[in-house]
């Protein structure tokens, strides 16, 4: 297991329990405890985490409120298994709507593999990303860059997707919920999710499983709404996702396609 994606897990372990000693971590990883000390405090420096006498407490999640930057390397090599996986998912020639997001800029990464495209973006990051790509005709949606994520919103945004149509939606998500749906943090970012799935042929979600079991402030659609969800398999672990096994089965009972990034 490499650093980065034994990182992850670490992660995923602490917040799924809320505490858990260095030995428990040594033994499910299959690493020293010295390797597992180290991986605790490189958590701890990121905010991520807490440690305590004999191991670590769960932090504050980041994904709500924190700025794009502030999320940016947190399970960056589960995101970009999820790139290659929601772009393997895109046909060449397709018209497709790329959402905002730290894991759409992975998704942004490996869509030049699938080209030619026309890609639409609602991030600057995946502008940036994509901009002078071969074979990529990229489009910038207008609109207002929402302060510390550089997500593209409100009216403008609005307007300039109710005038386009696309063959995929690629959206990422706050929160998926067996009973609730699909859900935002931000109003102003669901808005925009809304106005993507009315005008794209079929939508791909993508989110890694923290996201699954999650229900935020701003409804978007209910479950069906979506064609095909992509998460990590740690997403069919209970004992570091509580709500992830329920929520694969309600997505599935609802004909949503579930593909686990591996």
């Amino acid at each position: 297991m490499g650093v980065a994606n034994r990182l992850d897990l670490t992660l995923r372990l602490v917040q799924g329990s809320g505490q858990v000693s260095v030995s428990e971590l040594s033994q499910r990883l299959g690493v020293s405890e010295m390797t597992v000390r180290r991986d605790l405090d490189a958590l701890e420096r990121q905010g991520l985490l807490r440690r305590v006498h004999g191991g670590a407490v769960a932090g504050p999640r980041r994904e709500e409120g924190a700025g794009f930057d502030a999320r940016e390397a947190w399970q960056a090599a589960t995101k970009d298994r999820l790139g290659v996986a929601v772009a393997a998912l895109v046909e060449p020639g397709s018209r497709v709507l790329l959402d905002a997001g730290t894991t759409t800029v992975h998704v942004a990464e490996h869509l030049a593999a699938r080209a030619p495209l026309t890609v639409a973006v609602l991030s600057l990051q995946a502008a940036v990303c994509l901009a002078d790509r071969p074979g990529i005709e990229l489009l910038v949606v207008g609109g207002r860059s929402r302060p510390g994520e550089r997500s593209l919103v409100g009216p403008l945004a609005l307007r300039t997707l109710e005038s386009l149509v696309f063959d995929c939606f690629v959206m990422s998500i706050g929160g998926v919920h067996a009973e609730h749906g699909w859900s935002e943090f931000s109003l102003e970012d669901a808005a925009v999710k809304r106005a993507g799935l009315a005008q794209a042929a079929r939508t791909v979600g993508v989110a890694d499983a923290t996201k699954l079991g999650v229900r935020a402030f701003g409804q978007v659609a209910p479950l069906d709404a979506v064609d095909a969800f992509v998460t990590d398999a740690a997403a069919e672990d209970p004992a570091t996702h509580p709500g992830g096994p329920a929520t694969l089965k309600a997505l599935r009972d609802a004909g949503v396609r579930t593909v686990l990034a591996r």
